[in-house]
């Protein structure tokens, strides 16, 4: 065998930092991208959500293809997508093509995550010492590419302008390929199924109408075109459901809903998207525009979360065994909550140092977050669909973002608020306490979702502390949530 354990947790890691760098190029380069391009406000919005919707609209599907088809495959074309959508968005001559770019970028990106978490499934088996330390490493490649995206595309930008940074990204996902497709072996599940077409173009079709929807609403969320697309979104996801339940191979077992450990994995992901991931994006926002911040002082004061959650992911293999997934991700949301709460009550005129310590604080707890989702996405599932049990749960953190941006974004700059920087402030705090409350309700949702009572656990059951990994061992049909 070529590929060692340790390589396959590097570049499954790389990978992941490498989508997150792209992920949050614009958030940094925003201004300049959009002088040069002549964008708008409602062009602005679609150059920061673009991506959401290919991450979101290929997540699942991918991951579910990575394992029936191959994940070192997935992941090596992914990079190639990857490749071809950063030339894109670097030679764009306008926003439409930037979009469009970016959408590719995202479709890329989705096939790198599920692919990469499913070779790390594959690679440590659920519940022991090593799959604790190799999610920690993801998450903390998760957190490192929030951190270092907006730094290196504002560095790249002041080097030689706006698109520089696709232009990097392009050439470190060629250096993935060519790594990843040299380092390691294939591996897929023991019994590859018919990939479920069906079921990939309505999930597809679903998703991205639903997130065309959300990022329309930034404009409106009362439009007549808002209200079809979200509905019509929502009527191809059930429509999606229905003939899942009934496909003898489907993309993803229906019943796996209604399994406490694969909910709460769900269920955290959607909050952490909805609540931290969306305040945090448009802080870089409000520090520029409402504090007067540069973009590399708002890049740096978001260190205090990002980087804190880097240090933290990797910290989390450390915590008591018997704190279980489920426990890990419920209070961490919580402390998420806090922090959040302390980025309240700025002013004109105040420093952008006045978010650190509301930062810190979420950053604390990010980290054991993240690094609990990317372990129990794949020990969620049964075994042999690693991938897909990634691609489900980067769907889930992704459309929660999608949701989460598009609502700070409405409240934060809704009518009526005083016009300039108190405004935007003022807006700023509401749209946190609507986040917030995402965080505290994920909370309580993912504390909800308690495992079966009575039987024999499992050695990961005992490991875990809760059966979060029950389905993991069991591939038969998952239980019912006790109510």
């Amino acid at each position: 065998m070529r590929s060692t354990s340790g390589a396959t947790v590097a570049v499954a890691s790389a990978a992941t930092f490498l989508v997150l760098v792209a992920f949050t190029t614009p958030l940094a380069t925003l201004p300049a991208t959009a002088a040069a391009l002549g964008s708008g406000p409602e062009g602005q919005a679609w150059i920061l959500s673009s991506m959401s919707i290919g991450l979101g609209v290929a997540l699942l599907s991918s991951g579910a293809v990575a394992d029936d088809l191959g994940r070192r495959r997935a992941l090596v074309l992914g990079s190639a997508v990857l490749v071809a959508a950063s030339v894109v968005c670097a030679v764009s001559p306008t926003t439409a093509v930037l979009v469009a770019g970016r959408i590719g970028a995202g479709v890329g990106g989705a096939a790198l995550i599920a692919a990469g978490l499913g070779l790390i499934g594959h690679a440590f088996p659920a519940g022991t010492p090593e799959a604790r330390r190799a999610g920690g490493i993801w998450g903390a490649a998760l957190g490192g590419g929030i951190a270092v995206g907006p730094l290196l595309a504002t560095g790249a930008q002041q080097l030689a302008g706006w698109s520089a940074a696709y232009w990097l990204e392009a050439l470190l996902a060629v250096v993935l390929g060519v790594v990843a497709r040299v380092l390691l072996d294939e591996s897929r599940a023991e019994r590859p199924r018919p990939v479920d077409v069906p079921g990939v173009v309505l999930l597809a079709a679903g998703v991205g109408v639903l997130l065309t929807g959300l990022v329309e609403a930034r404009g409106g969320p009362t439009r007549p075109l808002v209200i079809a697309l979200v509905v019509g979104g929502l009527a191809l996801l059930a429509l999606w459901l229905w003939i899942e339940h009934r496909r003898p191979a489907p993309m993803i077992d229906p019943e796996l809903f209604r399994s406490p450990p694969f909910l709460a994995a769900t269920l955290g992901a959607l909050a952490t998207g909805a609540g931290i991931i969306a305040t945090t994006s448009f802080l870089l926002t409000v520090m520029e525009r409402g504090l007067g911040t540069g973009a590399v002082i708002a890049a740096v004061v978001l260190l205090a979360w990002s980087a804190t959650g880097v240090v933290t992911s990797l910290l989390a293999r450390r915590l008591p065994a018997h704190w279980s997934g489920r426990t890990q991700l419920a209070v961490g949301l919580v402390v998420v909550a806090v922090g959040q709460v302390l980025l309240l009550g700025a002013t004109p005129g105040d420093s952008p140092w006045r978010y650190v310590p509301g930062l810190l604080v979420a950053g604390v707890t990010s980290g054991v977050v993240n690094a609990a989702l990317g372990r129990e996405a794949v020990a969620s599932v049964p075994p042999g669909r690693a991938a897909m049990g990634s691609g489900a749960n980067n769907t889930a953190r992704y459309v929660g973002s999608a949701i989460g941006t598009t609502v700070v974004a409405i409240v934060a700059t809704r009518p009526g608020l005083p016009a300039g920087p108190a405004g935007l402030l003022q807006g700023f705090d509401a749209a946190v306490v609507v986040a917030t409350v995402f965080s505290l309700l994920g909370a309580v949702a993912v504390f909800a979702c308690r495992p079966r009572r009575g039987g024999v656990p499992t050695p990961e059951q005992a490991d875990s502390g809760d059966g979060l990994r029950s389905a993991r061992r069991d591939p038969g049909p998952p239980q019912a949530a006790v109510p």
